[in-house]
């Protein structure tokens, strides 16, 4: 069993209302690659939002009274601070440096994602821009995939990932955040291990195990290869959300 990842060539820098269909397609046809059923296309949050107009000027927000407290507590800029609670559900810990939430698409991540690194938008070059996630990231994949399905004619999967912390380990990792024609979780539980012993509780966050392998060829820098093709997932593709991935609070220890 081999899994191949293939970074996509060639993919420019991503700007609102770019048709992120077509340049897959161009990346695909650059790094010499047809598409074939159990394919999966795993793409960085940063040009979804791009393509997306989820660019935001900073001078264009005015901070609330709760921003300016937490921006006081977190030492960030009030105007970021703001758009962290537009983007949350809840605050769950502020620190120096540091805004823990729950973002308003359920999982918890710092500074509800939104991103200061590789951005620029329209306007004057002295103005400040950040990145928010896309708003649905699940229909996001939803549309790229119809889209290479209906160029192809094969069966894929599409995925959607970020980089997130971890409350147990330092550094980053890429993690799912959205996708469509892929399982989220693999559910290992009933099945035999290699001397017949019934596993009971093994859950597999294979997105999550896609999208930390897509993101170690992609890089957290400068590399610009937003775009990794994957052959060789070992689990059948079906119909699957982020909705999977998320532990619901009741069962969350480290809040």
């Amino acid at each position: 069993m081999t899994l191949t990842l293939t970074p996509l060539p060639g993919i420019p820098m991503v700007r609102p209302g770019d048709d992120l269909g077509a340049i897959v397609l161009h990346g695909l046809e650059a790094a010499g690659l047809q598409l074939a059923d159990g394919d999966v296309l795993v793409l960085a949050q940063k040009i979804v939002s791009k393509a997306e107009g989820r660019l935001v000027a900073l001078n264009s927000v005015t901070p609330s009274a709760r921003a300016l407290e937490l921006a006081a507590r977190s030492e960030k800029d009030a105007r970021v601070v703001e758009l962290i609670l537009q983007e949350s559900r809840e605050v769950l810990r502020v620190r120096p440096g540091t805004i823990i939430v729950e973002h308003r698409l359920g999982f918890v991540c710092a500074s509800a994602g939104i991103d200061h690194s590789n951005v620029a938008g329209e306007g004057q070059a002295d103005e400040e821009w950040v990145l928010l996630l896309p708003q649905d990231p699940d229909q996001s994949a939803a549309r790229l995939r119809q889209r290479l399905e209906a160029a192809s004619g094969a069966r894929l999967g599409v995925m959607i990932i970020d980089s997130h912390g971890r409350a147990w380990r330092i550094g980053v990792v890429g993690a799912a955040i959205g996708f469509s024609g892929l399982p989220g979780i693999v559910d290992m539980r009933g099945q035999a291990d290699l001397f017949g012993y019934t596993l009971r509780i093994t859950l597999i966050a294979a997105a999550d195990e896609l999208a930390a392998a897509a993101s170690l060829v992609m890089g957290q820098a400068a590399e610009g290869t937003p775009v990794v093709h994957g052959r060789g997932f070992p689990y059948p593709l079906r119909e699957g959300s982020l909705g999977e991935l998320l532990r619901p609070k009741e069962q969350d220890m480290f809040r």
